[in-house]
C-alpha cells in the first residue's frame, strides 16, 4: 500500500512538466528564468580559458626539517608534469624560503609519533640535532635531493614560490633575505 500522494504535475507551456512547486509561478516568468539559465550555461561552455586545468597551489606553514620536503616533492613533480604550481609560504613556512634559516632547518623528535623513542627522551637536550643528522645522513645514503636542490629544481620547473608578505613583517624578516 502506497502512501504517495504526489498531485499530478503541470504542464509549464514547453511540453515539460513542471514540479509541483513550479506551479505557483507565473508561467512567464518561469520561462524567462530557464531561458536565462540556458544563456548564462551557453556562456560558461563557451569560455575558453586556455589552459587544461592543471594548476596546483600548496600552503607550507611549517618550517622544520621534515616539513620542508613535502611541499617541495610536491610542487617540482607536479610542475615536472607541466602543472601551474604556486607554493605559498606563510609563518614558519617562511624558514623554507629565507636563505640562511633553510640551510639550518631542524628535525623535530618531539611529538612526531613516527620517531622510535619515547617524548621523553626526544625533549632531552640536543635530540633535535641528532635527528635532523641522522636524517640528513639517510638522505645523502639515498641520493635524495636535499632541501635547496628541492628549492633550486622548484624555480627552475617555473614554480612560484611566494613569501607572506604579512608573516614578513610579523616576523620582522628582510626582503632580502629570502630566495629571489
Amino acid at each position: 500500500m502506497s502512501t504517495d500522494n504526489s498531485t499530478p504535475s503541470v504542464d509549464d507551456g514547453d511540453g515539460e512538466p513542471a514540479a509541483e512547486s513550479e506551479a505557483e509561478f507565473d508561467p512567464a516568468e518561469l520561462r524567462a528564468l530557464r531561458e536565462r539559465v540556458e544563456e548564462l550555461e551557453a556562456s560558461v561552455a563557451a569560455v575558453d580559458t586556455g589552459d587544461d586545468g592543471k594548476k596546483m597551489t600548496i600552503v607550507a606553514t611549517k618550517g622544520s626539517f621534515d616539513m620542508a620536503y613535502p611541499p617541495l616533492i610536491l610542487a617540482s613533480t607536479a610542475a615536472a608534469f607541466g602543472w601551474d604550481v604556486v607554493v605559498f609560504h606563510t609563518f614558519w613556512g617562511l624558514d623554507i624560503l629565507h636563505e640562511e634559516k633553510s640551510a639550518d632547518l631542524k628535525l623535530s623528535a618531539v611529538g612526531n609519533p613516527n620517531m622510535p623513542l619515547p617524548n621523553s627522551i626526544a625533549a632531552l637536550p640536543g635530540m633535535d640535532r641528532m635527528a635532523t643528522k641522522m636524517m640528513q645522513k639517510k638522505i645523502d645514503e639515498n641520493g635524495t635531493a636535499t632541501i635547496q636542490e628541492l628549492i633550486d629544481l622548484s624555480l627552475e620547473q617555473g614554480v612560484d614560490l611566494q613569501a607572506c608578505q604579512m608573516t614578513i613583517e610579523l616576523m620582522d624578516y628582510d626582503e632580502d633575505d629570502f630566495y629571489d
